[in-house]
């Protein structure tokens, strides 16, 4: 990576911060749904019945991100081989800011999921315009370690998004939270401004240029043919089983969290301000286990993948992933502890990312490269949006919320383990150059 020319450094930098962007705009939801929920729905913040819609509206909408954020990844990313990488990327860092942004003036549930809608389109195409262009960038001898440090800024934009929600809701407004969720919002804007920045600096592949220039644009159906196949069945299961542990667990960290900071301040006996920053604390804690062990497992990718290889490597991800989840749920921890155990469960659930920046692109020849990657990072998501809707669902029905929403965690760790079913299918690609 030292080796690197100025320009593809800028490169990298551009497409780090579109992916950090990504997630930092994914999440602000999941932070501000306790406030937001009941007060677009008209019900006391902290009631029963709040908490309950509180679940069962983040399941939704969480749901609803993922199966926007396949779509877009599908389009964007066939548009990604037909106008180029670094236009689409620019577009879709629009798409989500905007989108993002104008949920801070929603007047009620519907206008919010538009708004979730529109963001999610944009969310589902950046990566794979973003991994594309790296990997066409980078030269061979750099193209796994760039993988995976553009993966870093995931667990960066999720623990900016915690900031952000700590700053707002639990500093500036904390007595107001019925409105600290609407500023939480209006920090969407942010990735816009980097994308109209960014677009001066970054040009096409000159591999993908030469592509398009010299054969038929690309389709959808010939990742279905002889030759593509197995390449697609690849990366569409490995990635459909990452992505729903992840969104299921990441999705309800602050459900979780907050239960957790609830359970202890009714025990010392903690008035309603100083609840809500209890509350707040321990997201961050618990936000921030998650993310700085995304941040260790992601980087743990590169040594592993270069000398075990990807196969191996996603293996044990997947293996360490049901553990981590059983120990974290299964045993009887105090719930100050079980915040921090959220570390291990980044380190491998979060982690494995870390591999897919690289891994994917490494499947697909250039001209079908964004293609490919798209639609099988994101048709993933039409079966991870599935999770969240369903633990949301089942916990919101449950007399003891924070109860349900444990044991759905824990019975969560079953996917990683499945996934190790399908390692028959996983192609190693470690001496593929491309």
């Amino acid at each position: 990576m030292l080796s690197l020319t100025r320009y593809q450094w800028t490169v990298f930098f551009a497409a780090w911060l579109g992916w950090g962007f990504d997630l930092f705009d994914s999440l602000l939801f999941s932070y501000v749904a306790p406030n937001c929920v009941p007060t677009l729905l008209g019900l006391p913040i902290g009631s029963s019945e709040a908490k309950a819609a509180t679940l069962f509206w983040t399941g939704l909408l969480t749901s609803i991100l993922l199966l926007g954020w396949a779509a877009g990844g599908i389009v964007f990313g066939t548009l990604a081989d037909r106008i180029g990488r670094s236009k689409t990327m620019m577009l879709t860092i629009l798409c989500f800011s905007l989108g993002t942004a104008t949920c801070a003036v929603a007047p009620n549930i519907a206008v919010l999921i538009l708004s979730r809608v529109i963001a999610s389109l944009g969310l589902g195409g950046e990566w794979a315009a973003g991994a594309s262009l790296v990997a066409e960038v980078m030269p061979e001898r750099s193209r796994v370690e760039a993988g995976a440090l553009l993966y870093t800024s995931a667990p960066v934009g999720l623990t900016l998004a915690t900031l952000v929600n700590l700053l707002v809701a639990g500093v500036l407004f904390k007595n107001n939270p019925e409105v600290s969720w609407r500023f939480v919002f209006l920090f969407g804007l942010l990735p816009g401004v980097v994308a109209f920045l960014l677009r001066y600096f970054v040009k096409e592949p000159e591999s993908w240029r030469k592509e398009a220039s010299n054969t038929p644009a690309p389709s959808i159906q010939e990742l279905f043919n002889h030759k593509n196949f197995p390449q697609t069945r690849c990366g569409f299961l490995t990635a459909t089983v990452a992505l729903l542990t992840w969104w299921t667990c990441n999705g309800f960290i602050p459900v979780i969290s907050a239960g957790l900071a609830q359970t202890a301040a009714l025990t010392q006996g903690l008035d309603k301000v100083a609840t809500q920053a209890l509350i707040e604390q321990w997201k961050t804690i618990a936000s921030n286990s998650f993310n700085l062990g995304g941040l260790i497992g992601t980087l743990l990718t590169v040594p592993l993948a270069k000398y075990w290889g990807r196969r191996k490597m996603l293996f044990l991800y997947f293996l360490l992933s049901g553990l981590a989840l059983i120990v974290t749920f299964r045993l009887n921890w105090s719930p100050y502890t079980r915040l921090y155990l959220y570390f291990p469960i980044g380190l491998t659930v979060f982690g494995v990312f870390g591999s897919f920046t690289y891994y994917l692109p490494e499947l697909f020849p250039t001209r079908l490269r964004a293609t490919g990657v798209g639609f099988c990072y994101n048709v993933g998501r039409l079966i991870a949006a599935g999770g969240p809707f369903l633990v949301g669902a089942i916990a919101s029905s449950g007399s003891n919320v924070l109860h349900s929403a444990l044991e759905l965690q824990l019975a969560l760790a079953v996917v990683p383990l499945i996934g190790l079913f399908c390692m028959p299918w996983v192609i190693e690609t470690r001496a593929i150059k491309s």
